[in-house]
């Protein structure tokens, strides 16, 4: 008599078929989780916009000369004849996480007190008052590893007649406030200074030359900066509103008092 239970193997054909698709899976899986190991030009990756910062600046009012902002964590010594890039990098790095500063913009506040402590050391300047002014012109900014903003900032025109033949700011009509410290191409050319010593021209859109010159004029008129009365006349210089030297004082007294909490 016949066996008539159905077999619940399958069939011999095809098992060799079943061997080669489970072959083909498992190369597969292989291929997905190397495949990132072994490409040896990977597609580059998309770039993340940065999170709005969260970082407070309470609004102050002190009467003009009655108060000067604290001093904020002190940049490294400069060492003119050899580098002090690795402990500008290092305070930049731990400013940068009291604040939300990029270290990459604070490097570039701190390198100008560090130089103006040399040069004029009776000024007294902060880079928390670059902060400050920083924060009021362009509280956001895409700095290049070089220290260029990303796009270039060209603001609004400004009284009065052209300067530059439109040089600096593409028009030739009138003036305009010019990269990320918004300076006129008439004070542009008065003080600016390039920050890196490699002979060419100054450039208002790079952070690190527009750091160093809003420093330059600051000290220039001989004033005290770590003093109420001489902070006041520096920044009533640099802009002759009260309203925006208030809101310097603002950003500029929140990030000191940040950058030297435990």
């Amino acid at each position: 008599m016949a066996d008539t239970a159905q077999s619940t193997s399958p069939p011999r054909r095809y098992v060799s078929r079943i061997a080669l698709s489970l072959g083909l899976v498992l190369t597969g899986v292989v291929l997905v989780v190397t495949i990132g190991v072994r490409d040896p030009a990977p597609p580059p990756a998309v770039p993340v916009a940065a999170a709005p910062s969260s970082f407070s600046v309470p609004p102050q009012r002190p009467q003009s000369g009655g108060a000067a902002p604290r001093a904020g964590l002190a940049a490294p010594p400069d060492r003119p004849t050899e580098s002090d890039q690795a402990e500008l990098d290092a305070w930049a790095t731990r400013v940068a996480g009291k604040t939300q500063l990029s270290a990459r913009v604070l490097a570039a506040y701190g390198r100008a007190e560090m130089w103006m402590r040399r040069q004029k050391p009776a000024c007294h300047l902060s880079w928390s008052t670059l902060a400050g002014i920083g924060h009021l012109a362009t509280p956001s900014l895409t700095v290049s590893p070089a220290g260029d903003v990303a796009p270039p900032i060209i603001g609004a025109a400004v009284p009065g007649p052209d300067t530059d033949a439109g040089k600096l700011d593409g028009d030739r009509k009138a003036d305009h406030e010019l990269g990320p410290l918004h300076f006129t191409p008439a004070t542009w050319a008065k003080y600016a200074e390039r920050a890196n010593g490699d002979g060419k021209p100054a450039n208002p859109q790079n952070l690190d030359d527009a750091a160093f010159t809003a420093a330059r004029y600051l000290c220039s008129g001989g004033d005290d900066l770590g003093t109420p009365s001489g902070w006041w006349r520096a920044m009533l210089f640099y802009n002759a509103s009260v309203d925006y030297v208030q809101g310097v004082f603002s950003a500029a007294d929140s990030y000191a008092a940040a950058s030297v909490e435990q």
